[in-house]
């Protein structure tokens, strides 16, 4: 029997006789039941539990009847913003809105700055006693007082600023089956506060929990933001991990320890669930959802990602541990895929936050939970790193074995430098031989070495390694395949030096301009704590931050032979001269010359000595009482 949607209109609760939903589901991209979407997977879920569920997805939020669709909940709401943070999905890296937003219909309206808060604060006016409980991505990364960089400003925990009762943070299966559960048991919202994955309000700090710096403190002294973040990313593992506590004037902001990690086969079975794989047939006079094209006939394997880069939010959210699902469960879904009419043959993907990840990154992280000061791959490998890509292999191997599936692709990013720490080239052969296209997107990042550090990445070296070795094989293979590196301008630590040595070896390459990217501060990275403050939360050394219009132009000189792009540089850079920017590995060293002697906004900047730890005074709480 083929899956059915959930219900979006008062309609189609009548067809399933259903007069009262438990749990209605909000969220601000389109109705898309695949599991790549985090609100598909949570509605199936809860579904699964013998709950009845709707759906409002991308609500208008001029009026109040996108809300009132499907009634009020029996229980509660279930909000998300979407896929992405309102924010990011809204406006570019240079503050500009964005013209299309692919979760949702062609031409559709985007949908609002802050979604999250804006979609709680018009059902809290609407069903004021019906619990709130958010999730997601905008939820995760904004759960503790943040900067916020669209506004340029510090602003506090989503949760206050929504009004919600709880807020779930990372990948929230447990989180939402023990929230579900209570509230269906008659316990009220406000007391359930022993879910672990969860954050609540409280005029009590917690007995034995981190105190972190008060939300006062971190708006008003960048080193305390700072100390703030080391101490949240060092207690994100679900094994080590205390519970924290961030104090506002009047209330305590208290984070439960992190939620387990789904064993194989809780994932097996989550990944079992009836979803439909496709958008609601609503978008399908207009087109349907863009998203949805590249993730229809893929596989998710894996969660969690010990890359450990310190621009990506996967640490904060999906955490560094990674767990996997079964081959069995995997082979299963894409045989699963042969009954659909629109499958031609081709799985897009087989990968997850890391496609070559199966397992923990060594077996003391099974017992001891991952490092707090060091990462598994940066700068140089661990030596307690497990480097195995056998299980992978065969599950390519198996897929590939398939009658009907004509090819499997990789596209997901793979870690080319736990490639690169594997002895055996088995998995760098196939890979070339059976599971890329042409091209074969990796992210190097960057040309410097120190920016790289920066970044949380290694060594240049290991890249020019990797493609080195990529080259060989599909030499050997006879063919012709490329590397597609992705690059980031404007980084952390990154100087107009470190822009030029970049652009050169982009000129020396002739890899694509369209490939750079300007380093978007988002919420819940490290590296935006580094922009924010100046400060690396790790070492308490002050870093180089490009300002603004500094950041214009080393993007401007990553894409030197851009027409629109010429004037930046050149007034930029003062130059008086007719240089030719397209001959900029001869120029290089006059150019060098001249970034290094122009004047910037950072010179205030001082190099300082590293300093070997970064320190605060860790209190263990004792109870604290606001009183209301």
């Amino acid at each position: 029997m083929k899956n059915k949607f959930l219900p979006m209109t008062k309609k189609e609760l009548e067809e399933l006789s259903i007069k009262q939903l438990d749990f209605i589901c909000v969220t601000g991209d389109a109705y898309v039941d695949h599991p790549s979407f985090g609100i598909a997977i949570i509605a199936r879920v809860v579904e699964s539990l013998g709950f009845n569920v709707g759906v409002i997805a991308a609500p208008n939020i001029t009026g109040t009847a996108d809300f009132l669709e499907l009634g009020e909940p029996k229980l509660g709401f279930l909000i998300t913003s979407g896929n992405i943070d309102s924010m990011v999905s809204n406006y570019t890296v240079a503050k500009k809105r964005r013209s299309e937003d692919i979760y949702l219909p062609p031409n559709a309206p985007l949908r609002p700055d802050n979604a999250l808060i804006v979609y709680c604060n018009i059902i809290k006016k609407l069903f004021p006693k019906t619990p709130i409980i958010i999730g997601g991505l905008e939820a995760s990364l904004r759960r503790f007082g943040h900067y916020d960089y669209y506004s340029d400003t510090v602003k506090p925990s989503i949760l206050i600023s929504s009004k919600a009762d709880i807020l779930t943070y990372g990948m929230g299966e447990h989180q939402i089956t023990d929230i579900t559960t209570a509230l269906k048991n008659g316990t009220p919202v406000s007391e359930i506060t022993n879910i672990r994955g969860c954050c609540y309000l409280s005029n009590v700090a917690p007995d034995n929990s981190i105190i972190l710096p008060s939300f006062k403190e971190i708006t008003s002294d960048k080193k305390k933001y700072a100390i703030s973040c080391k101490l949240q990313f060092e207690n994100q593992d679900h094994i080590s991990g205390k519970e924290l506590v961030e104090p506002y004037d009047d209330k305590f902001l208290v984070q439960t320890k992190p939620s387990i990690p789904l064993k194989t086969n809780e994932l097996d079975t989550v990944y079992s669930l009836s979803f439909t794989r496709q958008s609601h047939p609503k978008y399908d006079k207009v087109g349907g959802i863009k998203a949805t094209r590249e993730v229809e006939f893929s596989i998710t394997h894996n969660r969690g990602c010990y890359g450990g880069c310190n621009f990506c939010s996967l640490a904060f959210h999906q955490g560094r541990y990674v767990t996997s699902r079964s081959k069995d469960s995997i082979v299963s879904e894409a045989k699963s895929f042969l009954n659909d009419p629109n499958f031609k043959g081709y799985i897009s993907d087989v990968g997850g936050p890391t496609a070559n990840f199966r397992r923990s990154s060594c077996d003391k992280s099974d017992t001891f939970g991952m490092c707090k000061d060091k990462k598994c791959l940066a700068p140089t490998p661990c030596k307690n790193l497990i480097v195995d890509h056998t299980e992978y292999l065969d599950i390519l191997r198996t897929l590939r074995e398939i009658p009907g599936i004509k090819k499997v692709f990789i596209r997901s990013g793979i870690r080319f430098d736990y490639v690169m720490a594997d002895k055996n080239d088995e998995f760098m052969k196939e890979l070339c031989k059976y599971h890329i296209s042409g091209q074969l997107k990796v992210a190097p990042e960057h040309s410097s070495d120190h920016v790289l550090a920066a970044m949380g990445k290694p060594s240049f070296k290991v890249y020019e390694a990797f493609l080195d070795k990529f080259t060989t094989i599909n030499r050997v293979l006879n063919k012709k395949q490329y590397l597609v590196p992705y690059l980031m301008s404007s980084h952390p630590s990154s100087t107009l030096k470190d822009a030029i040595s970049l652009a050169k070896y982009i000129k020396k390459t002739g890899h694509s301009h369209q490939q750079v990217q300007d380093f978007y501060p988002t919420p819940g990275t490290v590296s935006t704590c580094i922009y924010y403050t100046g400060i690396d939360p790790f070492t308490g050394t002050k870093v180089h931050i490009p300002s603004q219009k500094e950041k214009m132009v080393q993007r401007a000189l990553l894409q030197y032979d851009t027409p629109q792009n010429k004037r930046i540089v050149k007034d930029a850079l003062h130059l008086n001269s007719n240089m030719d920017l397209n001959s900029l590995s001869k120029d290089s060293a006059r150019l060098s010359h001249i970034l290094e002697n122009s004047e910037d906004d950072n010179n205030h900047y001082q190099k300082t000595k590293p300093k070997k730890t970064f320190t605060y005074n860790i209190s263990k709480s004792k109870k604290k009482t606001f009183k209301k």
